[in-house]
C-alpha cells in the first residue's frame, strides 16, 4: 500500500480533520487501561468521561453537517428544478417576443408603405377636381370635333367649288379655242380675198 493510499485512507477516517482517528485510539487506550486498573482512578475516568463526550459532541456534529449536507442538497436539487422551470419559461418568452418582433416589423414596415402611398395620394389632386378636369376636357374636345366638322364642311365645300372652277375654267379654255379657231380662219379667208399688191 502506497503512502497516498495511507494518507487517503487516515483522511477519509478522520472525517473533517480534526483528528477524531487519534481521539478514538487515544480513547481506547485510556479505556483499556481504566478497566486494567485495579482500583477506580477518578482523574482517569474523568478523563475518560471527557473524550467521550468529545467524541460524542463530535459524532452529532457529523450527523447535523450530513443531515445539513442533504437538506442543502434537496434545496440545491430544488433550485435546479425551478431555474430549470425558469429557463424553459425564458425560452418561452424568448419565442414569444421574437413573434412580437416579427409582427412589429410587419407593422412598422406596413406603416412604411402606407406612408408612402399617402403621400403619392396627396401629390395627385381630388376625385372633385379630376371629375372637373375631365368634365372639362370633354367639353374641349366636344368643341374640337364640332371645330374640326365645321372645317371639313368648309374644305369639302371650297374643293367643290375648286372643282366647279377647275371645271369653268376649262370650258372657257374650250371656248376661247374654238373662237381662236374662228378668228383664225375668218382672218385666213381675208388674206386670200384681198388683192395682191404690186411694187
Amino acid at each position: 500500500m502506497s503512502d497516498e493510499e495511507v494518507i487517503r485512507r487516515r483522511l477519509l477516517i478522520d472525517g473533517d480533520g480534526m483528528g477524531d482517528d487519534r481521539r478514538l485510539n487515544i480513547m481506547l487506550k485510556s479505556f483499556i487501561k481504566w478497566a486494567n486498573l485495579s482500583e477506580a482512578d477518578p482523574v482517569l475516568q474523568e478523563k475518560l468521561l471527557s473524550q467521550l463526550a468529545v467524541c460524542e459532541f463530535t459524532q452529532k456534529k457529523s450527523g447535523l453537517v450530513s443531515k445539513m449536507s442533504e437538506e442543502e442538497l434537496k434545496n440545491y436539487e430544488e433550485m435546479s428544478k425551478q431555474i430549470e422551470v425558469e429557463i424553459e419559461e425564458a425560452k418561452k418568452n424568448i419565442e414569444t417576443t421574437k413573434v412580437e418582433l416579427q409582427e412589429a416589423k410587419q407593422v412598422r414596415k406596413n406603416r412604411i408603405e402606407y406612408d408612402v402611398l399617402a403621400k403619392v395620394i396627396n401629390e395627385q389632386p381630388d376625385r372633385q377636381q379630376t371629375n372637373i378636369k375631365l368634365a372639362s376636357l370633354q367639353k374641349e374636345l366636344e368643341t374640337l370635333k364640332e371645330k374640326s366638322q365645321h372645317l371639313e364642311q368648309k374644305l369639302e365645300m371650297r374643293r367643290k367649288q375648286f372643282h366647279v372652277l377647275i371645271s369653268s375654267i376649262h370650258s372657257l379654255q374650250a371656248m376661247l379655242d374654238e373662237s381662236d379657231e374662228e378668228i383664225m380662219d375668218v382672218s385666213l379667208e381675208d388674206v386670200k380675198m384681198s388683192p395682191k399688191v404690186t411694187i
